[in-house]
């Protein structure tokens, strides 16, 4: 048995003793209980029993843990510590004159443990105060409403599977709303935000009105704290669809997975209801449970006839009309009439939104070149792996059918050598999909080269890796520095390889920078292929490049 060190012991005895009774106990509860009493940042399945430490003279609870079914006696006394030292209920620090428990074991364990310290430990059958207090949990637990009405639980579930199916995120921004007229409970027309394709969240937001999400968007761009943030989300009126793992992740490990890599059956759909007065709740009663069936129908059958129209360049003016069978609570099936329709004005409006808020009143083209970068920095992750290499030449013929994009050379590239010569960056795998969709909006990569550059204030010269996109911009990807023999015998050997393969080389994206490849990507960790032209520093004839201080 553990014994209480002497500094805690004095400390413990220097607290005033008061004539009041405390009970104490410990006690297993219902999944619905454990849920209920957990903080937000908790994890439900450490939720086993209860210890609960009450103040029978003064009717107040002193303290409460949440611990797994496998804590030792060890975990009451921690509790029953608090309780005396730091209680919860605002009552000041003192020790029980007596202690009653209805537990032989924790009886006799407390004994031993509080020895000598004036405290009488004593066993009763019965404890009214703590009984009282798991019958009122009980109660609230059992009458909490469900989190989806019983009735409509897994049609709901089924509709959130098309979504998910759907994939709307990779066709749809967050700015192209999508209205659906319903006139039903209430509800006028719901407008339809999708969430996803900035591969963070994924799911669709149901605005109640026009107004609420606007006022949304533009908080979101003009407020900068958390704390704005913060109220801007609570401030939205709409109900929601999200997605996230149905098993547990690592916050080591969240940044690296994306939920678009996970099989159907891992993912798991959240409902819930946003309101200014109600804040967050993950609740759905009847009515909107109702609302957000026949909506999600809707939106699957309108994407899933016009996915194509929808991918266009430019956002299409579309409307379809549907009838939505929806089950009654007499077994009987109603059907309402909906209208799902593109809103390519509102989307304008969002977007020149964003649009004004990168804007910095420039008067001319003249002036934003001018501010533009020479040598942007913005392109390659932080933290990424960067190594300079080649690829034997089988395995380039295995990854341009492989990998998820591959830009293939304008020519048949002269496979001399011992492989082709490649850049190789490894990031997370979420952002390794937002380089690629980066440099695919700049029209894929034209070239890589190297370029002479210099931090006068310190005297280093550097070797600049430089990859320019084919919409002209110049991207930094690795600085290294001039003395560096392990670089200069990479480098060396890459420009030997460029030779074998008339000026063609590589760029190689890859994930699992985290993981177990991380420095050493293996096939699978290879997401994107491009194969491009290798330039001299006088082919990108951007001159030598200069540290300059920031003011």
């Amino acid at each position: 048995m553990a014994a209480l060190n002497r500094s805690t012991f004095r400390r413990l005895q220097n607290l005033p003793q008061i004539p009041s009774v405390w009970e104490g106990d410990r006690r297993p509860l219902s999944n619905a209980d454990s849920h209920m009493m957990l903080e937000d940042d908790d994890d439900p399945e450490a939720g086993g029993e209860c210890i609960l430490w009450v103040d029978g003279s003064e009717g107040v609870v002193r303290a409460m843990d949440m611990v797994g079914p496998d804590a030792g006696p060890e975990a009451i006394v921690r509790a029953l510590l608090r309780a005396m030292e730091h209680p919860q209920s605002p009552a000041p620090a003192v020790r029980p004159q007596k202690i009653v428990v209805k537990n032989r074991e924790i009886q006799f364990y407390l004994r031993g443990v509080l020895q000598d310290l004036g405290i009488s430990i004593d066993y009763v059958p019965e404890l009214p105060l703590i009984d009282e207090i798991f019958r009122g949990m009980e109660e609230v637990a059992i009458n909490r409403p469900p989190e989806l009405p019983p009735q409509y639980a897994e049609v709901l579930i089924e509709k959130a599977a098309h979504i998910w199916h759907d994939a709307p995120w990779r066709t749809l921004s967050e700015h192209q709303i999508i209205s659906i007229e319903i006139n039903q409970w209430d509800v006028a027309s719901l407008y339809v935000s999708v969430l996803g394709q900035g591969r963070m969240d994924y799911g669709v937001l149901l605005y109640r009105s026009l107004e609420s999400l606007k006022r949304f968007r533009e908080r979101v761009v003009n407020d900068e704290s958390f704390e704005d943030l913060e109220q801007a989300f609570l401030g939205q009126d709409c109900l929601f669809l999200t997605f996230e793992s149905a098993a547990d992740i690592d916050e080591d490990d969240e940044e690296e997975i994306d939920l678009a890599d996970l099989p159907p059956s891992e993912i798991e759909p959240n409902f819930g209801n946003l309101h200014p007065l109600e804040g967050l709740r993950s609740i759905l009663y009847e009515e909107e449970a109702l609302t957000m069936l026949v909506a999600l129908e809707a939106f699957h059958r309108f994407f899933r006839n016009s996915r194509r129209k929808l991918g266009a360049e430019t956002f299409p003016n579309l409307n379809s009309r549907y009838r939505i069978p929806v089950p009654q609570s007499d077994g009987e099936i109603q059907q309402v009439s909906v209208k799902v329709s593109t809103m390519p004005e509102v989307s304008d409006e969002l977007l020149q939104m964003l649009g004004d808020d990168d804007d910095d009143d420039d008067d001319d083209d003249d002036d934003e070149e001018f501010e533009m970068p020479l040598l942007r920095d913005d392109l390659v992750p932080q933290n990424s792996f960067l190594s300079l290499g080649a690829v034997p030449w089988e395995t380039v013929e295995f990854l341009r059918t492989t990998v998820q994009f591959h830009q293939a050379a304008e020519i048949d590239i002269n496979t001399a050598g011992d492989g082709l010569p490649v850049v190789m960056i490894q990031t997370s795998h979420p952002k390794a999909k937002t380089m690629i969709q980066d440099l695919k909006e700049a029209g894929g990569v034209k070239a890589i080269g190297f370029n002479p550059g210099e931090n006068p204030f310190e005297d280093e010269q550097y070797d600049l890796g430089i990859l320019q996109t084919k919409n002209g911009d110049l991207y930094l990807f690795g600085e290294f520095n001039e003395n560096d023999p392990v670089h200069q015998e990479a480098r060396q050997k890459w420009e030997r390889r460029c030779k074998f393969t008339n000026g063609w080389c590589g760029l190689v994206i890859a994930k699992g920078l985290m993981g177990a490849s991380r420095g050493q990507p293996q096939f699978k960790d290879m997401v994107a292929l491009f194969e491009v032209r290798w330039v001299s520093a006088k082919e990108l004839g951007i001159g030598p490049l200069q540290l300059m201080p920031m003011f």
